[in-house]
Parts: C-alpha cells; structure tokens; sequence
C-alpha cells in the first residue's frame, strides 16, 4: 500500500498552469495520469482543472472506481479521449493545455475540431514531468525498494555468466528471478554485452556467446510498485589486461567523481563535467559517447537531464543516474552505474553494489 499525495500534486500543477494562462491540461501520458490520480490502467485521461475529471472506458469501470483519487471518474461508453473532449465542451475552458509531447498531431487535430469554439488548444511541454523530478517521501521510500531488488540479484546474474552461455540466456535467468521476487516488469530491455559488444552502449542481451576472456557490461533495472531502477556493472571473464584495469579504474574513478559533485544548486551540466574531466586527464574523454546520467521514477528516463551545458539545479528530492563510460568499437567497453538521491547537504548513493572490478 503507497500512501501518495495526489492533492498536493494536483496543487502545484494547478499552480503551474495558472502560471502558464491555462484554465485546463488535458493530460494524455499514462505516466502523468498515474503521478497525479494514481491510476494505472492503459486507458485514461484526465483533465487537470480547478475540479479534476478522469475519463475512461468501460473495462477500467471498477479499478477506476478502486484507484482514482481527487478527480471525478467519468466512465464512458466510448474511448477516453471522447470522453475527455465533452468535458471540456461543458467545462467552458478557455485555454487548454495539451502535452504536445504525447499527443500525437492527428488526435490534436481531432481534439479541436471536436472543440470547435468552446476551447483553444495550447500545446505544453513537460509541465507536469517538471513536477515529477522531485520526488516525496513515498516514492523516495519505493525507489529505494527498487533499488535494492536490483541490487540484491546481481549474484543471480553473475552465476549465469559462464563461457559459452549466450547473453540472452543470462538475461533470461536475471528476468525470470526478478519476476520471482516481486518485480512487475523490468526497467528497460536487459543488456547483457559481452567480448567487443561491450563497446555498444545499448547493447541489448543477444544470443553472442559469452567469451573466456573480456569484459561483459551488465545492465538491467526492474519495476516494483510502479518505480523504476537502474543499474550498470562491468565484470571480466577471466583475467583483464593491464590496459583493461587501466580504463576501468578511469571509468569508477570518474564515476566517483561525479557522484561526489552531486549538492543541491550544482547544475546538471557540472556533474556531467566532473565525470568528464576526469575521463579527459585520462585521454579517454573521446570514447565517452553519451551523457552522465538521467532523472528515474516512474519511467526509467526522467527529468533532469545530466548531461554537457544543461543548466538545471540539482533540488533536494531528486534521484539520478551516474552512468559514465567508454568504449572501444569492435574491442570493449566499460560502464559503471549507480542511482543517486540528491539531499538537503549533498548526496546518497541508493545502489548497493560492489564496484570494484570482478574477474570471474
């Protein structure tokens, strides 16, 4: 059982959109729906006004009933969306806000000419994921527990990683334990990256086969309670080179160093730097392909982005990936990945992994 605050979220995005001149927001994201009614069905909208309206259809009739809070649930014998529109055709609104992020062009085109003259659509950006980037105590308290199952089945994982194994059986022994313990689904497609595959930075589980020597990125997160987790480790089969310790400590000492800059008012952008400049005095800053990190909750990409010049401050409240790397085409890559809690006086790292480099 969650204990969250729709209100108080509803609050603050009212605040925000009557900070924006909008009388309404139809909010379409399934994602943003959940954050701010607590429904998790896959079809639903609501339209976020001085009195809240949720829409859906007939199948989500009881768990709409069970789940929605602080909105009226409306339950039509249509779509939600069509449901949706009548609202606002008697809501007399004037400006209506839609996420033009997620609604996709020919639906808008169908919301206005719906509309008509009851309404004018203005298309928003990241209104309510801007209120989403800090998170309370409730979903601070069920990243946590998403990030510990994470952590606890790295032993899983790293027992499926023998030579000879293909990537994607090992991906399949880590999914089926996480689903045993509890997990919903997992984050993302697992990766398990091994030999010269390693240097792809997405390089989801395939059926290459694990080789006796070199290095295997290993990145997976799970759902629990609709929160995500996220985590990367890179092991070596076998022996590592002199070449290989020496990149890996340079990827972990620029971790460190980044995890180490997180405070609230530092900027997205030099906690990027710091990861950066220590891969930089290494001369390995050029195999260094993507950004530092990236907001998690629930979607396992959120705001704020930590990447190069981003100016966003860090706020108190925020969870975060540190995430650096470096790759090699066609020999290896390393990443090392942890989930960071930003505070009221720095930073709390959430993983509780050993990071130091395992031979196996």
């Amino acid at each position: 059982m969650t204990l969250m605050d729709y209100g108080a979220r509803q609050k603050r995005l009212a605040a925000s959109l009557s900070a924006h001149g909008l009388d309404a927001l139809l909010v379409t994201h399934l994602p943003n729906v959940r954050y701010l009614t607590g429904f998790t069905g896959s079809a639903g909208v609501l339209v976020a006004a001085a009195r809240p309206v949720f829409t859906t259809d007939g199948r989500y009739r009881q768990q709409a009933a069970e789940q929605v809070e602080r909105a009226r649930v409306v339950v039509g014998k249509g779509p939600a969306m069509a449901s949706a529109i009548e609202v606002l055709r008697k809501g007399r609104y004037r400006r209506i806000g839609i996420e033009a992020e997620h609604l996709t062009v020919a639906m808008s085109k169908v919301v206005a000419y719906e509309l008509g003259r009851h309404g004018t659509l203005v298309e928003t950006t990241g209104l309510v994921e801007s209120l989403r980037q800090v998170k309370d105590a409730e979903e601070i308290r069920l990243l946590r527990q998403a990030v510990d199952l994470g952590s606890r089945l790295l032993p899983v994982l790293l027992k499926a990683l023998k030579p000879g194994a293909t990537e994607v059986s090992a991906a399949a022994r880590l999914e089926f334990a996480a689903r045993e313990r509890g997990a919903e689904a997992m984050s993302f497609e697992t990766i398990v990256a091994a030999g010269p595959r390693s240097a792809l930075p997405h390089g989801v589980a395939s059926q290459a086969r694990l080789p006796r020597r070199g290095f295997v990125v290993l990145d997976y997160g799970v759902i629990l309670n609709g929160y995500c987790s996220d985590m990367t480790r890179t092991v070596c089969s076998g022996r590592a080179t002199s070449e290989q310790r020496r990149v890996y400590a340079a990827v972990l000492e620029s971790q460190l160093a980044a995890i180490a800059s997180v405070a609230p008012g530092r900027s997205a952008g030099e906690v990027d730097e710091a990861a950066r400049a220590v891969l930089r005095e290494a001369g390995l800053d050029r195999q260094f392909l993507h950004s530092t990190g990236h907001g998690v909750g629930l979607e396992i990409h959120e705001l704020p982005r930590v990447a190069a010049r981003q100016k966003d401050l860090l706020q108190p409240g925020m969870v975060i990936t540190i995430e650096p790397g470096v790759y090699f085409g066609g020999k290896y890559g390393v990443r090392i990945e942890d989930m960071v809690l930003v505070t009221e006086r720095g930073s709390e790292v959430l993983t509780r992994a050993p990071k130091e480099l395992l031979e196996l």
